[in-house]
């Protein structure tokens, strides 16, 4: 087993805290100690907007946080040491104006949670409905009991919209009730408390966004009325503008009176009831975001009041409904259901449904955006997006959510021409990609492990692919995609060279795969194996064209410029494409030279030393064979079929000791593998670590928002992994493993144009078409069959695949012979502790490249 603290079992939760619900997140007691977990995982969000679970009442908290997809400052980076090329404009997620704000006081005492005396507490986040619900019974320091209910919901059908309720009554006597309904500029500091949790700068944590030290939000707008407020501005760097605005109803049968005020950083609007006994009082808050890159704040705040008046007129339980309907939608096509054999594995469903939700609240109305690395549920990683959308999220949306998977490659597209441009500066053809961005530039200031990564273009082709053929949807192939694979392509026919030495070979030098433990290598498995494909893709794309769509043909080939030679060298350069492989040790190395370094035995390697990257200088992580993150074993699951079952066993047992799965994306991958070659204990094991990385804060950084790729990787450990799903040249096909200790798995795939259910058990597997008129052909083990509406088919199963009992663990393969006749050999070094070392914990960070001069520096 691995020697760290993230091996789980199927239910390691608190469940005196966090009881069993297939379908619901539910706390039942308050805690103090980790209150920023517990904002991250309570948020709502519909993936444009997101507003973590901090309390109504605004205190205690650990990071107050409102996130609106896009939304973002920029700033200068600057390099210590600078370089031409090098990413010259960071750009940081901003926090939008907070209205979550509904303060609370009863005979002029406020409810604060950890102070205040709560005889009932319960936070229950609903997954059908994507409503948050809680229910308190207070009892203040007069004695009074008071029963507090509030709601809190995103829309998933108006994506600018939010709402919240709070209904207070009083159980217990007659007392004043004061309710203050706030917008604050939290991003600029405004606040009237200030929680030691929310100051910056007393650690250095590269996963967590930096601090501004200048204003950020430029005040534009701002007013009160008695039922509505608004508060607009403009970014100070990025010229980005925000509006933001809040209906209100009251509805009580005692006396009241309302007050609004405002200045530039807060809206306030205050409720005073005379709160008599049993006779509760009800406030109904709708939100409006609206943001743009540049339109003037007052049309934006035009369109708030829109939103505005529109939810006004439908009311409240119109979109409750609307909401329920669209879950309803999302779960009859993306559900995973899994049946145990175990009391455990009701809480195994829970968690796998929590992961299925995340990725819903994280793309669902993304509508032409990207889906950043924490969706909008933290400022973790600058609010970026990263290749881990295409390999891990897309995938998913093009099986369950076609039509959003479509917007996310569109987001793409529109990044073609910075993607141009960025090949140029890079001196290159065709289009770069960013490896992590907002606005379509590179903001990666460490290049080793951030632009160096050049496989992002490759992983945008597949993730392309994956959703052409899934949904035969040619025409968006046609139109955009066809432009994606064609500069890719161009790109890396230029990036990489010819040999010879007998038979020539292509060759692509200085690059970092994605493992980030080493770094600008030669020949890196991965990326070869992708570019490989992305050539490919390429070429059979403008062939079929040409064949199919001789008119549109004409068009792409001007609109490009674009010379058959091109396509006939493509073919060229992915025949020639050098693949590293071992004859002596029978394996893929990840690079030309990874088996020259010494390998790096985690089995003696202390714990407190991991993550390795917060312990050891890069370069000495880079001298050894070790890995933060499957790479190789990445290249088997995405390109399963170039490589032979004996290859797959083989460059898994070798990579599997070494890896340190110090990165969320690498366990989803293991456990696929592992299942696929036969280590069912193994997948298991991985997949539990991979299911419980936010819901138990594996890696030390849920504070910080949710690893979205991870839960993206969840549905492909399930499907992929346990169901044994393939669509390798776009043939849908299955070779289930299915775990011992599960009774059945269930999950949903919609194929081109139809939704098939699949139902896997130890001994057979189940295909029904639920909704679609054409027939799927597809092949369980090689032999193929059809299912239609009418027909379902049932394919009787022998067995789960060899089994392989066990866990390869944390040993090394040593003492094999190297290709100079040298034998490989284990050691760790010894870390260096200083008195003045800053202590860490969890995961270093899947993207390491937070310039050592950020934002905090002041802007020129």
């Amino acid at each position: 087993m691995k020697a760290h603290a993230r091996s789980v079992g199927p239910d390691p939760m608190d469940r005196g805290r966090f009881p069993v619900d297939e379908w619901a997140l539910v706390e039942t007691s308050y805690r103090a100690d980790d209150i920023g977990v517990a904002e991250t995982l309570f948020t709502v969000a519909n993936g444009y907007l997101g507003m973590r679970g901090n309390p109504e009442e605004g205190r205690p908290s650990y990071a107050h946080g409102t996130f609106v997809n896009g939304f973002h400052e920029t700033w200068p980076i600057r390099h210590a040491e600078a370089a031409f090329g090098f990413a010259r404009t960071g750009q940081t997620i901003v926090n939008a104006p907070d209205t979550k704000v509904l303060k609370i006081y009863v005979d002029d005492e406020p409810l604060t949670f950890g102070t205040s005396d709560l005889e009932h507490y319960e936070r229950r986040l609903d997954f059908r409905d994507g409503v948050l619900h809680r229910r308190l019974i207070w009892r203040t320091p007069s004695g009074k009991r008071v029963r507090i209910d509030s709601t809190r919901m995103v829309s998933m059908t108006q994506r600018h919209l939010a709402v919240m309720t709070l209904e207070i009554e009083v159980l217990t006597g007659d007392a004043p009730v004061v309710v203050s309904s706030q917008i604050l500029n939290r991003q600029d500091g405004i606040d009237e408390y200030k929680a030691p949790q929310d100051l910056t700068g007393e650690t250095v944590d590269p996963r967590k966004a930096a601090a501004f030290a200048g204003r950020v939000l430029v005040p534009r707008m701002s007013y009160a009325t008695e039922d509505r407020m608004l508060l607009g501005y403009q970014c100070a760097n990025s010229g980005m503008t925000i509006a933001v605005a809040a209906d209100h109803v009251l509805e009580t049968a005692d006396k009241h009176e309302v007050l609004a005020r405002h200045d530039d950083d807060q809206a306030k609007m205050v409720f005073r009831v005379d709160a008599t006994q049993g006779s509760p009082m009800r406030i109904t808050k709708t939100i409006s975001y609206h943001t743009s890159r540049g339109v003037p704040v007052r049309e934006l705040a035009d369109r708030c009041d829109r939103t505005l008046d529109r939810a006004r007129q439908h009311g409240l339980e119109h979109y409750r409904q609307d909401q329920r309907g669209w879950y309803a939608d999302f779960w009859a096509a993306a559900d995973v259901e899994v049946e145990g054999r175990s009391v455990e594995q009701r809480a195994v469903q829970q968690a796998v449904r929590f992961n299925l939700f995340s990725l819903a609240q994280a793309s669902g109305r993304t509508d032409g955006l990207g889906v950043p690395a924490k969706g909008v549920t933290g400022s973790g990683y600058e609010g970026h997006y990263f290749w881990d959308t295409e390999v891990y999220v897309i995938p998913f949306l093009s099986y369950t959510q076609p039509e959003v998977a479509r917007n996310a490659l569109h987001f793409r597209s529109v990044m073609l021409p910075s993607a141009r441009d960025r090949a140029r500066e890079m001196a290159q053809s065709g289009a770069m990609f960013p490896w992590r961005t907002i606005n379509g530039e590179e903001a990666s200031a460490y290049y080793a492990a951030g632009s160096a990564q050049v496989h992002i273009d490759a992983d945008i082709a597949y993730a392309l692919m994956k959703y052409v053929r899934a949904t035969g949807d040619r025409g968006f192939l046609v139109r955009e995609g066809i432009d994606i694979l064609v500069e890719t392509a161009r790109m890396w026919a230029d990036l990489g060279f010819w040999r010879s030495n007998g038979e020539p070979s292509f060759h692509i030098h200085g690059v970092t795969g994605p493992d980030e433990y080493t770094t600008v290598v030669n020949n890196n498995l991965f990326t070869n194996v992708m570019a490989r494909y992305n050539l490919e893709l390429a070429a059979d794309a403008m062939e079929w064209i040409r064949d199919e769509r001789p008119e549109e043909h004409m068009r792409v080939t001007t609109r490009l410029d674009l010379d058959p030679a091109e396509v006939e060298e493509w073919r060229r350069c992915a025949e020639g494409m050098a693949i590293p492989y071992d004859e002596g040790l029978g394996i893929h190395p990840q690079d030309d030279f990874f088996l020259d370094r010494e390998v790096w035995d985690l089995s003696k390697t202390p714990p407190e030393t991991r993550p390795l990257l917060l312990h050891y200088h890069p370069l000495v992580i880079y001298r050894f064979q070790v890995l933060k993150q499957a790479d190789v074993v990445l290249a088997l699951f995405l390109q399963g079929d170039r490589f032979t079952a004996e290859e797959k066993r083989a460059d898994f047992e070798y990579y599997d000791p070494i890896t340190t799965g110090d990165s969320t994306l690498s366990a989803v991958v293991q456990s696929v593998i592992a299942a696929e070659v036969g280590y069912h204990e193994a997948a298991l094991h991985y997949f539990h670590e991979s299911l419980y990385v936010d819901l138990m804060n594996l890696h030390g950084n849920t504070v910080d928002g949710l690893h979205i790729a991870s839960a993206g990787g969840v549905w492909s450990a399930l499907v992929h992994g346990f169901g044994g799903m393939r669509d390798h040249g776009g043939a849908l096909a299955f070779d289930p493993r299915l775990p011992e200790s599960w009774a059945a798995l269930r999950y949903r795939l919609c194929w081109q144009g139809s939704r098939v259910l699949v139902e896997l058990t130890e001994h057979e597997v189940r295909f029904t078409v639920v909704d679609g008129e054409k027939d799927v052909p597809l092949l369980v083990r090689g032999r193929s069959y059809v299912v239609g509406q009418d027909h379902p088919l049932v394919v009787p199963l022998a067995d789960q695949g060899e089994r392989i009992d066990g866990l390869l663990g944390d040993h090394p393969v040593v003492g094999g012979v190297r290709a100079d006749g040298s034998t490989i050999t284990a050691g760790v070094p010894d870390p260096i502790q200083h008195p003045d070392d800053v202590e860490h914990t969890g995961e270093f960070p899947a993207y390491q490249d937070v310039p050592p001069l950020g934002p905090h520096i002041p802007q020129s």
